[in-house]
């Protein structure tokens, strides 16, 4: 199971403060233990595709917007064109959180286009929808549009903004996508336990920085 587990998980850093040695050394690591992808911050993500190529089952994964998902659509648009061109084969995209709220789902939706369309054919994108500050209707919501504009992923969480996933929250988002979309659990899963706990509720990846000690048995450290 540890391995099957390992090939779910996208081993991640991002801190702000984040040098380039703890990057080598994160994708060093994701090589290792075959992890399905890294997951950095824009600046690094050549870094790790240069650590990487060599790895392609192993992918480089960036975020877009992060993490509070308020920059225009057509910032994220050229985020997610810039990233995909350093190496980038997978994107993590904030969703407009204020627009969400205000049930203004047509800027949500073309939020969420915006950055499938950039990404198309060149990367998966996968659709943070911060479930620590929606309601249950605005989860559902959420999901409901990302499938609309053609996702490949819903996903729960940043990390920064003081709630990570739930098995609650795994099971709405999979009973609202369906089977044929990916739920990435992040967000304080921190050991084996618990990520398998996420994987039974239908998590199909895992975001964590403690991704050697959640494939290890142990208990890691770490807010994401």
């Amino acid at each position: 199971m540890n391995h099957e587990l390992a090939k779910m998980i996208d081993h991640t850093l991002l801190k702000p403060d984040v040098t380039k040695e703890q990057i080598v050394k994160l994708s060093e690591e994701a090589k290792e233990h075959e992890f399905a992808s890294v997951c950095v911050n824009p600046a690094w993500v050549k870094t790790a595709y240069e650590i990487l190529k060599d790895k392609p089952e192993v992918k480089v994964c960036t975020v877009i917007g992060f993490p509070l998902g308020a920059s225009a659509p057509e910032v994220k648009a050229f985020e997610t064109e810039n990233a995909i061109a350093n190496g980038a084969e997978e994107v993590d995209m904030v969703i407009n959180i204020g627009a969400l709220k205000d049930k203004d789902d047509e800027a949500v939706l073309n939020d969420i286009q915006a950055v499938v369309k950039a990404a198309e054919g060149k990367a998966l994108t996968k659709v943070i929808i911060e479930t620590s500050l929606l309601t249950e209707e605005e989860k559902v919501r959420a999901c409901e549009l990302a499938v609309k504009a053609g996702a490949d992923y819903v996903k729960t969480s940043t990390g920064f903004s003081g709630g990570g996933a739930t098995v609650e929250d795994i099971e709405l988002m999979r009973k609202t996508v369906g089977p044929e979309i990916g739920v990435k659990a992040s967000g304080g899963v921190r050991d084996k336990e618990s990520a398998e706990a996420m994987v039974k509720a239908g998590a199909t990846r895992i975001g964590a920085s403690a991704g050697i000690s959640i494939v290890q048995g142990g208990t890691g450290e770490g807010d994401y």
